[in-house]
């Protein structure tokens, strides 16, 4: 689970999602090597050895509070459960997790630099969920393992949450026009996803879940609506190159400041 790049897990998830956005395309006329298409290639292959290494610091750090502060009947509580049943809840804590990190992203102008780099997608497929900058990775995800290991949650379950989460966030950037009909207020697809980084008015701050989208329902931010967005990306100037993206949020936080409303117009994971 944390090699540094495992290049058969990239060579699988490619095999599946050209072919499937050739098939089912929802924008036709965009290519498989859509522009900056080698940009989001350094962060497949590259960000995953700066974030895992990130996650593992944060999680301890996080650990050694927990055994303090968690009761152990908790923990202990948690453990005897089926592993099935673990993994329904870890899902569903994780993405609890997940969504008010991401929400903050949002919120918080000097948090919001760095998620922008992952807005100023404009045509999205698979090769999308890759452009996030490390430091909103390692947050963002952090927020969601840190419940996980602190409630003693068995190493299956994690591993479940992890692979449902990885394809699933390959899945909802995906240039391709599946939809899940009535399931689609239980389960993110593309459909949910799309409109999170849609650079329409309606839709900003709209969709933080990462796996269920019931939680934006809950929390007042669900935007669903039957056609699917026509623009994608940010107004902003972010630069499209790996290593000026990775500095850009510092660059930003550096320069005078733009009313929020403005820096983060589009902002639409």
């Amino acid at each position: 689970m944390f090699d540094l790049i495992d290049f058969k897990a990239v060579l699988i998830i490619a095999l599946i999602f050209i072919p499937l956005e050739q098939l089912l395309p929802l924008h036709g006329e965009q290519s498989a090597t859509r522009r900056h298409w080698l940009n989001d290639v350094f962060y497949l292959l590259f960000n995953g050895i700066v974030v895992k290494a990130g996650i593992v610091s944060v999680v301890g750090a996080a650990m050694l509070l927990a055994q303090r502060f968690v009761p152990e009947a908790l923990t202990a509580a948690v453990q005897s459960q089926p592993v099935w049943l673990q993994a329904i809840e870890a899902l569903l804590i994780a993405d609890i997790g997940f969504y008010l990190a991401h929400r903050a992203f949002h919120a918080v102008p000097f948090l919001w630099r760095f998620h922008a780099i992952h807005h100023s997608i404009e045509e999205m497929d698979w090769l999308a969920a890759h452009r996030v900058h490390p430091v909103d990775q390692i947050l963002t995800k952090s927020a969601s393992f840190v419940p996980l290991f602190a409630l003693g949650f068995s190493a299956e379950a994690v591993l479940i949450y992890v692979l449902t989460y990885h394809w699933q966030s390959v899945f909802i950037h995906s240039n391709t026009r599946i939809r899940f009909g009535p399931l689609k207020w239980l389960i993110a697809s593309p459909q949910f996803h799309h409109w999170h980084h849609a650079n329409e008015r309606e839709a900003y701050d709209k969709n933080f879940a990462g796996q269920l989208p019931f939680l934006d329902l809950i929390g007042g931010t669900l935007f669903m609506p039957p056609r699917m967005p026509e623009k994608y990306g940010v107004d902003e100037p972010v630069p499209q190159l790996y290593h000026q993206q990775l500095v850009y949020p510092l660059v930003a936080a550096a320069e005078p400041a733009a009313p929020i409303a403005e820096a983060s117009a589009g902002k639409p994971e």
